[in-house]
């Protein structure tokens, strides 16, 4: 049986219209400061989905490939690439598995793509191996996490484990035939020092944090217990 996170963004057509999709713009404004405006760079979107980041940076002249599990999705995404002719190769692929090796002066990871959502932390830890071996040297990685801070200043329930650092939750998908199905969740949350040391195992050398809120990211801002999500940039 697959997976819940391939079960809730298989047939999605909706998922342009969900709040967290919002602040596309000004995410790819935070990702162009990054990388300093270079155009030349080639860009590895994970966890793209419809490609809302590939698309808005292929618009503003970025050349951008993104990666997904779900098919539907992408093929959300084709259709406006090629609608608009855009610069964006799209693939249907696990970030647990790619073999890019030294091709991308940046990777974006953006809003649980992919990461915090396997059911093991190892295949986090795979993710990131994956990530710094596609990147050219001194390549980028934005990403996002869920803040564990967060979740331990709420009030506490028993949809957070404070063992493995993991909620618990369902959700209710209706299919296109009209059923409903129930899918069994979980979610791993990081606190900072936890996800700097993940990604210095995996090789990279720099890394800052930092605040992700509802009006977008803020570079010069620390997480704090009042962001659900914090961000990290590394330097391979």
């Amino acid at each position: 049986m697959s997976k819940w996170y391939q079960e809730l963004y298989k047939d999605f057509p909706d998922y342009n219209q969900e709040p967290y999709v919002n602040n596309t713009s000004g995410e790819v404004d935070f990702v162009e400061v990054i990388i300093s405006h270079d155009h030349s760079s080639l860009i590895l979107d994970i966890g793209c989905g419809t490609g809302r980041h590939s698309l808005e940076l292929a618009r503003r002249g970025y050349e951008v490939v993104g990666i997904d599990l779900s098919s539907s999705m992408l093929a959300q995404g084709r259709q406006v690439a090629d609608a608009e002719e855009l610069a964006v190769e799209f693939k249907q692929s696990d970030a647990r598995t790619l073999s890019f090796r030294d091709d991308f002066e940046a990777a974006i990871m953006l809003c649980e793509g992919g990461f915090s959502l396997m059911e093991e932390d190892r295949m986090d830890q795979l993710i990131l191996e994956n990530v710094f071996q596609a990147l050219k040297p001194a390549g980028k990685l934005v990403m996002t996490s869920p803040n564990a801070a967060f979740m331990l200043a709420k009030d506490p329930d028993d949809s957070f484990d404070l063992v493995s650092s993991r909620e618990t939750f369902t959700l209710d998908k209706v299919l296109p035939d009209g059923n409903a199905i129930k899918l069994d969740c979980t979610q791993r949350y990081y606190t900072c020092p936890e996800l700097r040391e993940l990604l210095r195992l995996v090789g990279f050398r720099s890394i800052e944090f930092f605040a992700c809120s509802d009006s977008g990211y803020h570079q010069n801002q620390k997480p704090t217990i009042k962001h659900f999500e914090f961000g990290a940039i590394a330097h391979k």
